[in-house]
């Protein structure tokens, strides 16, 4: 016999995917007169801000695993919402390939939970994020070779 869905409509499905991205957000410090905190750059200070990811969704929507919510996106009338809700958590980490900090974590995220990400290019011939990382990101190494070869202009001084 099989389990009850857990959310009846996709309606009540997308209340709670929104309640979770809500929560990523964080929250305003405010001081003991209700005013708000500022760093040393003049911006709001939050706290609770937190990543969207594919587990934290899965979590907050009361799945036991990241693999039960990939197994109720299989179910039709829930599989546009939980894809866009997962494009929601690739977008966030794909933003982060351009953060230095966030650049490992983006990475990883992307390879293991997104299809069309890998370090490596698919037999189909496609480009590799490895590529596209290193562009981002070249080692101290690279940018030599590149300003030693714009150095070099052919002439014979």
């Amino acid at each position: 016999m099989a389990r009850p869905l857990k959310y009846k409509t996709v309606e009540e499905l997308q209340t709670a995917i929104d309640e979770y991205f809500q929560s990523c957000e964080g929250t305003v410090l405010k001081d003991e007169d209700e005013q708000v905190v500022f760093d040393k750059f003049g911006r709001p200070v939050i706290v609770g801000e937190k990543p969207p990811t594919v587990t934290g969704l899965a979590l907050f929507l009361g799945f036991h695993s990241r693999q039960a919510l990939l197994n109720y996106q299989v179910k039709k009338a829930f599989n546009d919402t939980i894809t866009r809700a997962k494009s929601r958590c690739e977008e966030y980490a794909e933003a982060r390939l351009f953060d230095r900090d966030g650049f490992n974590g983006a990475r990883f995220s992307l390879t293991n939970n997104f299809r069309g990400w890998a370090d490596k290019p698919e037999d189909s011939g496609g480009a590799a994020i490895a590529d596209f990382l290193k562009a981002l990101h070249p080692a101290p190494g690279d940018i030599a070779a590149l300003y030693a070869h714009e150095a070099d202009d052919g002439t014979d001084e």
